[in-house]
């Protein structure tokens, strides 16, 4: 079995050996381009056929939130991928569940990891909660800092290459809003003003033959005690944010943030859950 790699541009039409016979996910086609998506872990394999070049994208189940938005899960991208005969696994990560806007006790977690060929893309960020100094996770893409009474709250960070970091949220006085989560295309924003912080955007992808934007920020919640705002999530799946209740999830197959719950104080609203992730694999027909 041979999976080596070389390096072509993204969207380019890979060089091909012959034709190929394969199964595994769900098979759709696109212009010259056979393509094998899973939304679920299963198995892709080659199972006769001459050596093909394909691409691929790995996506990761993206990060619950709490109050600051949840970061998107981690995004690789490839071409030129050698594709011989044989079974390859593939893991599809759940979206991290959300958690209390203001509760640290309150379970919450990352998304989980996506792994495809040696390929893992890491699970996003779980975000900060209210009240509680840097409490944002790291990640694929980082979770969004929650706000704080006693100081700034720092976003997690993101993975290199697979995402960004997530923003600030404010502290030290009012008003107090929440930061969004990374995201993989720039980081999620901080938290200004009376407004929470905007999910960072994911990035567009054509291996479907449409493109399509995956791995979106969650937006993060505000606090309605201060004319808070809460935003909206990134292109790409994010989930948006609340003032009052609970934040939406992240968007199933797309490895989105969740959306932050309400910042206010001693407050019941619960961030949104991940979006979970997915693995596409395309080779010439």
């Amino acid at each position: 079995m041979s999976f080596g790699f070389q390096v072509l541009g993204f969207g380019a039409y890979p060089s091909r050996g012959g034709p190929i016979d394969a199964s595994g996910g769900t098979v759709t086609t696109s212009g010259i381009y056979t393509i094998h998506t899973f939304t679920s872990s299963g198995t892709f394999t080659v199972n006769s056929g001459a050596t093909a070049l394909g691409e691929f994208i790995v996506i990761a189940g993206g990060g619950g939130a709490r109050s600051g938005g949840g970061g998107a899960g981690g995004m690789i991208e490839g071409t030129g991928v050698s594709l011989s005969s044989g079974d390859f696994s593939v893991t599809i990560g759940a979206g991290g569940v959300g958690g209390l806007g203001d509760d640290d006790t309150s379970a919450g977690a990352n998304g989980s990891n996506s792994v495809w060929n040696s390929n893992t893309a890491v699970g996003g960020g779980l975000s900060g909660y209210t009240n509680a100094l840097n409490s944002a996770q790291d990640g694929g893409s980082g979770g969004g800092g929650g706000r704080s009474s006693i100081g700034e709250s720092l976003g997690g960070d993101g993975t290199s290459g697979q995402g960004n970091s997530g923003g600030n949220g404010q502290g030290g006085g009012a008003p107090y809003n929440s930061a969004g989560g990374g995201g993989k295309g720039a980081a999620g924003t901080k938290a200004s003003g009376g407004a929470a912080g905007v999910g960072g955007v994911g990035k567009a992808n054509d291996i479907t033959g449409s493109s399509i934007f995956y791995a979106g920020g969650g937006g993060a919640g505000g606090d309605p005690d201060y004319n808070g705002l809460a935003s909206v999530g990134g292109n790409g799946g994010g989930g948006n944010g609340a003032v009052t209740g609970n934040g939406a999830a992240g968007s199933v197959n797309k490895g989105g943030g969740g959306g932050g719950g309400s910042a206010k104080a001693n407050n019941t609203g619960t961030g949104g859950t991940g979006g979970s992730g997915v693995v596409i694999i395309r080779y010439p027909t």
